[in-house]
């Protein structure tokens, strides 16, 4: 097994939210307040405008605006990758450029969706993308999204790209991961991408996660991947078993429909999600409440 690499980005990363007004539009100083608010509870750095972000229903100037807003909130505290990757590889190159010039730290590109390329596709998409600018890339291998796996060879070929310094891993198949861990080249690092995987990926050699429980419950994730990497298997499976029914129930109903209910009622508000997304049920906001009243406990134990 390589040794760890280091982790270009930090350990643990916030796939942060877009908060709305009632009337739709971007809600900045909600989004000010919510990236102080994670870097006071264990978030290193924030992925803005991701799945989580409701990038498919923002315009570009609204995502460089997040962009700039970002880099402004965190100063040299945090780190800040742009969500940059859409199914256009000249759209995602132009949107990377307009990134780069407003001081973020890095990019993730995401599996061009719909559009299903193949393997030498994915390839030419992302190197045309890594090539686009001077920051580091982090792919986004999430084919339960978007139809399409980034396949271990790919990953590997695409690895030897010097601006292409890492991927989140959201293939949800622990083996899967393992072997892609053992595949890549030394240095190369593997960000969780799904909340229930994190432990088993910081396990194999990964260097932490791109979170969306983070939002929530970002001191107990943080403590997590430290755990493991420092070999407490104890305490990071104490902690796993913790956090895990908060993930279970942020992800009861498409992401993020019940974290943005959560942080409503449990942070502050934040606006519903854009259609097509829904506001959370009542069922799934009971879920995060009774998971969140556990943490709670544990937190004054």
């Amino acid at each position: 097994m390589h040794n760890r690499p280091e982790a270009p980005f930090g350990r643990v990363l916030t796939a942060i939210i877009t908060p709305f007004t009632s009337e739709g539009s971007v809600d900045y100083a909600t989004f000010w307040k919510l990236i102080h608010h994670l870097g006071a509870n264990g978030s290193d750095g924030i992925v803005v405008a991701g799945t989580t972000g409701e990038a498919p229903v923002l315009s570009k100037a609204e995502k460089i605006a997040l962009f700039k807003a970002a880099v402004d909130a965190t100063g040299d505290k945090m780190t800040v990758i742009a969500g940059i990757g859409t199914y256009n590889t000249a759209m995602s190159m132009e949107l990377a450029e307009a990134a780069a010039k407003t001081g973020v730290d890095g990019l993730m590109a995401v599996t061009p969706y719909y559009s299903k390329p193949p393997q030498a596709g994915i390839v030419a998409h992302m190197t045309a993308i890594a090539d686009a600018t001077d920051r580091p890339l982090m792919m986004y291998n999430i084919p339960g999204r978007t139809g399409t796996l980034i396949e271990i060879d790919t990953l590997v070929e695409l690895a030897e790209h010097p601006s292409i310094v890492a991927v989140k891993d959201a293939v949800d198949d622990t083996d899967w991961s393992r072997n892609a861990l053992e595949a890549l080249p030394e240095g190369f690092a593997v960000y969780s991408g799904s909340d229930g995987h994190t432990r088993r990926i910081v396990e194999a050699n990964g260097v932490g996660v791109v979170s969306v429980t983070s939002h929530l419950a970002g001191r107990e994730i943080a403590a997590m991947v430290s755990a493991v990497i420092e070999g407490d298997d104890t305490t990071a499976k104490e902690l796993d078993d913790l956090i895990s029914p908060l993930t279970t129930a942020l992800f009861s109903e498409p992401n993020p429909m019940p974290l943005k209910a959560g942080l409503t009622k449990y942070w502050d508000h934040v606006g519903d999600p854009k259609l097509p997304l829904l506001p959370a049920s009542p069922e799934t906001l009971e879920l995060i409440g009774a998971a969140l009243d556990t943490i709670a406990e544990y937190r004054a134990s």
